[in-house]
Order: C-alpha cells, then structure tokens, then sequence
C-alpha cells in the first residue's frame, strides 16, 4: 500500500508526524510512504518549501519519499488548480509515472478536503481513501462546503488534534465521518524535535537571565478581512497593556510571518511608555517552541489556535483580548473561523477585564463548551446539520440570555429560531419561496 501525506505548512507536518509516530496509519513496514509538500502562498516562488525549513530533518526519517506538489503541477498554483473531470484519469496516469507508484493501491491524508490541493488529489485518485487531517480548532466546527457523495463515502475519519480534551468535532461529521484524536505525547514529542533549533535562536535573542514572562500571539487577521490594520495594530496594544496590567514588565510579541513591521514599531512605542522591556522574535520559530523553552507565565492572544496549544499540551495560563470585536465583524455567519472564536471566547477569561494568570481548569471544558458549539454549528449550516434543531431551539430557549454575542437575530429569524424576530405576514407574503410554494397549491387543487 502506498501513502500519499499532503502538507502545505511544518505543522501540519508534525501533525502527520506524530500520527504516525502513534501507529494510526499501520506497521511501516507494510507501506511505502511519501509525503507530498505543497506552497500555497499567494507568491510560492519566494517562500521556502516546507521540506527546506529548519528541522525539517526530524521529520524526514517517517517517509520513504518526499515530492513537490508545487513542481509537478507547474505553472500551475495549488490552491486555484483542480483537474477538470474528464481529465482526472490521464492525471493519475500522471501522477503514477511520474512518481514511480506502479499499480499499487493509494490511499491519501490530506488537509481541508473542500479546498486545493487536497480536493485536486483525492478527484485523481478517485477510488482511494481519504483520511482528513486537522491542526487547528477549525476540526470544531461544521464543514464549509457540501462534499459530493463519491468523494464523502471514501473519508475513513477526521484525525485531529485533542486541544478541548473531549470535545468532538463537528467537522465531516454529517458524512458519518468518525473523529480519531493524535495522542497528545506523540504531539509534543514531534513539536519538541521541530523545537531544538528555534531553542538556539531564543537563545540568541532573548536574554538568559531575564527571560520574559507573557508571549503575546499575534495572527494577521486584516489579512483575511476581518479587521482593518489599524485595528489590528490596536489590538497588539490592548495586549500589551493587559500583559503590564497582569504585571508583567518582560513580554514576548511573537508576530504572524506576513504582519507588517510598522506593528512592530507601534508595540516598541508603547511598551517604553509602560515600562515594560519587549521583544519581538520575527525569526521562523513555532509558538509551542517558545511555550516549551520559555515556559511564560502568561500567553494573550485573540483566537489563536496557540492559545489552546498552550493551555493543554504546556499547562500555560493563557487570555484572550479583542474576541467580542471580532465576533460582532465576522461574515458571513459561516465563515469558518466563527468555531474557532466562539471556543476560544467562551473558554478564556478576558486578559483586560478578568484575573488571569491561573492554568486553564481543562476538566469539564468540554461538557461546557459542547453545547454552545453544536447551537452554532447548526446556525452556521443548518442544512447539514438538521438533526441538531430541536436540540439547538430547546438549548436557545434555556441559555440563549447568557451567550447572546454568539447568535446574530437575523440567523435566528431565518432559522425560526427562539430568539428571532417574529415573522409578520407583510414579509411572509413576499417572500419568494412562499410565494412559489403557495402557486404550486393552488395549481394542485384547480
């Protein structure tokens, strides 16, 4: 059996790594493995491919064979290109001869299945499983987009990441699809080795014998039109100002790869005027690098998968800041990183308002969190989620006066929701479906 693993980021790696590690894709022995890098950066010529990264090396070892996505489909990018349907068969043909598999069966492990390359990859190789992996606290929430029935009835399971210890995911789960977590030892054991050379650069920067105590996360969110970037930039600020308010005068900012310098500068300003010493590390580390060589007393972000990294895998008190802007701006209410935020809000205290600085209480988060998760899920797509109503109208109705910055009225109104406005018979009478639905009546008994 041969095994395609699809990555496009050196996470997403180490999480394919630590499964492995964990023997939830069977014996070695019995298969020949092949990791498959891809760039999907808007511009992937200037970026460094995965399999160039520092400590790439750790990783190597788990895999026969290492491609490049980005050189085969060449000129091609990998986040716009699919094959077209009649074609998918040449590519496999293509793909076989060019990568020396033979006829041997193929089954693929891929990220997001709704989108490119993952999407591209499993339409070729039409008659193999798909196992879907997932990073992030996106494995929380619904599926985006409808997966068509040939595609569905092959994904064997969702393996991801236990960041809410016994929370199960939604994701897929409408399919049938059975959620598997990644051990988390076989997690932090892999982000440990990725971690020994990103040790000798914290080392380089950061002093050793006043180390800093809080790591602010930041996460480029104008990037993806969430905020504006003088929001953003405001954002880092109330950070830092909750970091010094929480006592700390040694604070890490450790900056998404793509956020602008003049961020940087903005912190710098501030920190001066609160007495506060920061650092910046600009430098290619992971976040769970500095949690584990750092051991801060203190992590703030806004919704950063890192927040919850930090709290389960590190026991690292950690806070949130900005979470009730971005949940008043996020659209459409099924952008994907509603889940996500809706996790991180309801499981953090508030860096600027609430006591912080105590490890996040894990037990029974999950029992908590459920839940709201599964009422916002349906919200997001009901549709899919249909099952869910009378669950969701009967948990609105008992809870919806405590959590209302999660439900947007308007959702609710269409969904028929408790909680919604009250449809008048004016809007009734207008509405196109109505209207179709009350045709077709009269037709039926005329």
């Amino acid at each position: 059996m041969i095994q395609l693993f699809f990555s496009a980021t050196q996470y997403a790696a180490a999480t394919v790594t630590a499964a492995l590690r964990a023997g939830q894709f069977g014996p070695r022995a019995a298969h020949r493995r092949i990791l498959v890098v891809s760039n999907t950066a808007p511009v992937p010529e200037v970026g460094t491919p995965l399999d160039r990264m520092a400590g790439f090396e750790k990783l190597r070892p788990e895999f026969d064979e290492v491609r490049s996505w980005n050189e085969f489909i060449s000129p091609h990018h990998p986040a716009g290109w699919s094959p077209r349907a009649q074609d998918t068969r040449l590519w496999e043909k293509a793909v076989r001869l060019a990568w020396d598999l033979g006829d041997e069966p193929v089954e693929i492990a891929c990220e997001s299945i709704q989108a490119n390359p993952s999407r591209a990859v499993a339409d070729i190789f039409a008659d193999s499983p798909v196992h879907v992996y997932a990073d992030g606290l996106m494995s929380y929430g619904p599926t985006r987009n409808r997966i068509p029935l040939p595609l569905s009835s092959r994904i064997v399971r969702v393996l991801h990441l236990d960041l809410v210890p016994g929370l199960r995911p939604m994701l897929l789960s409408e399919y049938g699809v059975e959620p598997e977590p990644v051990p988390n030892e076989a997690i932090t054991a892999v982000l440990a080795e990725l971690g020994e050379d990103g040790a000798d650069i914290l080392a380089e920067r950061l002093p050793a014998d006043d180390p800093p105590t809080a790591v602010l996360l930041g996460q480029y969110l104008s990037a993806i039109d969430l905020i504006t970037q003088d929001e953003e930039e405001h954002l880092h600020l109330r950070m830092l100002r909750a970091a010094a308010r929480a006592g700390h005068r040694s604070v890490l900012f450790k900056p998404h790869p793509s956020a602008p310098a003049v961020y940087n500068r903005s912190l710098e300003t501030a920190a001066d005027e609160l007495g506060v010493r920061l650092s910046v590390l600009s430098d290619p580390v992971l976040a769970e690098t500095v949690f584990a060589r750092l051991r801060p007393k203190l992590v703030i972000g806004c919704f950063s998968t890192g927040l919850m990294t930090a709290a389960a895998f590190y026991g690292i008190p950690v806070a949130r800041v900005g979470t009730d802007l971005l949940l008043e701006r996020i659209t459409p209410y099924e952008n994907s990183n509603r889940v996500p935020l809706t996790v991180i809000d309801a499981a953090l205290p508030d860096a600027e308002r609430d006591q912080v600085g105590e490890p996040l209480e894990l037990a029974g988060l999950a029992d908590r969190l459920a839940p709201l998760v599964r009422a916002v899920g349906y919200c997001m797509q009901a549709r899919k989620h249909h099952r869910l109503r009378d669950e969701t109208a009967a948990w609105l109705t008992a809870h919806l006066a405590e959590y209302p910055q999660y439900f947007k009225r308007r959702r609710l109104t269409s969904l028929r929701l408790p909680g919604g406005s009250p449809v008048r018979a004016q809007a009734l009478r207008r509405n196109p479906t109505v209207r179709r639905v009350v045709r077709r009546v009269r037709a039926a008994r005329s």
